[in-house]
């Protein structure tokens, strides 16, 4: 879609990040490359804690976090896109035993497949948990929140719950400006949050008929080819009828 839509770029955030400042500095650095990454790590840990949570985690979780990404449409922009899309459709799932995760970890490939490719290293750009011990965060004269000397351009609020709150406390420690972002998105959130949307509802957890998917049928649906091919939809009521004769689903 980024390459058939008729725009230049195409800057992607995950819906869990929060902008505090305009991204114009991407753009100007999109006229001279084709695609941006933010590495989960700008420089190494010097606890062990720290090491095995932030230096070890990317390992197989993914060098470059890609709950942003900016691209070119065209050129090396574009090859990028097509080859993503192309692996993401059949291996864009958590298997860290086979070397997967999600669509994060192919993007390893990325500097070594594709040419003109710029790893921001600018601290106010995707400081997330496993990032705030490097960044100091605080909030200038004029109200703008900043990282270490330049301005916070995005904040990625990743796990809104208690394991985002355990991470937090451990890495932001006496940071109070970053408790109280966390506060204020945490408003943010709950004035945003429909009261007739069921608490962790999911769009994509039941079969058309309402009945339930579990895993098990994520997983068979995903390891046989022959059931991808005779099923092309896999939430349609053929499918859930099949597992039924199969004794996958109580009749």
């Amino acid at each position: 879609m980024a390459t058939k839509l008729d725009f230049d770029a195409v800057i992607y955030l995950d819906p869990d990040t929060c902008l505090f400042n305009p991204l114009t500095p991407i753009l100007d650095l999109l006229e001279t490359n084709d695609i941006v990454l933010t590495p989960h790590l700008l420089a190494p840990e010097e606890e062990r804690t720290a090491i095995i949570d932030n230096e070890i985690c990317p390992l197989w979780a993914g060098i470059y976090n890609l709950g942003f990404v900016a691209i070119r449409t065209t050129g090396e922009g574009a090859r990028f896109a097509s080859w993503w899309a192309q692996r993401l459709r059949e291996f864009c799932h958590d298997d860290p035993a086979k070397g997967l995760f999600v669509d994060q970890k192919w993007c390893d490939h990325v500097p070594v497949f594709f040419d003109k490719v710029h790893i921001l290293k600018d601290p106010g750009y995707n400081t997330a948990s496993w990032n705030v011990n490097q960044r100091k965060i605080t909030i200038d004269a004029d109200g703008n929140v900043r990282a270490n000397d330049g301005l916070l351009r995005f904040w990625h609020f990743t796990k809104l719950g208690p394991l985002g709150d355990v991470m937090t406390r451990r890495y932001a420690k006496d940071q109070f400006v970053v408790y109280e972002l966390w506060r204020w998105y945490r408003e943010q959130v709950a004035r945003s949050t429909s009261a007739a949307v069921p608490d962790r509802y999911w769009a994509f957890g039941q079969f058309e008929d309402g009945t339930p998917i579990e895993r098990a049928h994520r997983l068979l649906y995903r390891e046989r080819q022959d059931l991808r091919d005779h099923f092309k939809d896999p939430f349609s009521i053929d499918f859930v009828a099949w597992l039924r004769t199969e004794g996958r689903i109580a009749a």
